[in-house]
């Protein structure tokens, strides 16, 4: 019997840069649980998808693309970082497509048996997303620790870390919407035990 999308748990994961949205997942994938990350569907349909190119291109340039036929992030950020008019129609040419990719990929895995699954995306409240979610999770980390993190991960300034930072939703207002907070200041050990004693509560709602 095919499942319908009433069958699968849909949780949402999500958190401010640097908080550990990435190590969330991959507790949960090896748990079993499938993960679709947004933001890797928006890169993949951003170099094959050819109204998203032809949009942005139209809206950006041709330099939003290099030479060798992919998305050039860096000019595209430095474009839209300041520009929040520009930034919403940019928004509005990739979110549908990556959407109704999403959703396509959620059908394939209600058909192959799964019974629930995480989406990942640091713009899940800003997007609207959370609407269609069963829970959506909020990973938390004290902004010290995240700046450290994120300008070990990426070899930037402290400068561009709050500058990101400062223009993503303010962490408390997704604290107060949060289902589920994870508080990820310690160690993986600390973050694997507080991510599996979610993946329990989840299998109970299932």
């Amino acid at each position: 019997m095919t499942r319908t999308e009433k069958n699968i748990l849909k949780i949402g994961v999500t958190g401010g840069i640097g908080s550990g949205k990435t190590a969330v997942c991959d507790i949960f994938m090896r748990l079993g649980v499938p993960v679709l990350h947004s933001d890797e569907i928006a890169k993949e349909l951003s170099h094959s998808n050819q109204v998203i190119r032809k949009k942005l291109m139209s809206l950006l340039g041709t330099e939003a693309y290099s030479s060798d036929g992919t998305l050039n992030r860096q000019f595209v950020a430095s474009k839209i970082f300041s520009n929040k008019e520009l930034q919403r129609k940019v928004e509005a040419v990739i979110h549908p497509q990556v959407e109704k990719e999403r959703e396509r990929r959620i059908k394939e895995l209600i058909q192959q048996g799964h019974r629930c699954l995480i989406i990942e995306a640091a713009l899940i409240y800003e997007a609207g997303l959370d609407k269609k979610l069963d829970a959506v999770v909020v990973v938390h980390a004290e902004e010290t620790t995240r700046v450290a993190r994120v300008r070990k991960r990426d070899a930037v300034t402290e400068e561009s870390v709050r500058a990101r930072i400062d223009a993503q939703l303010d962490v408390k207002k997704k604290l107060e919407k949060a289902d589920y907070v994870i508080q990820n200041n310690g160690t993986l050990e600390e973050l694997e035990s507080n991510v599996r004693f979610l993946y329990t509560v989840f299998s109970l709602l299932i």
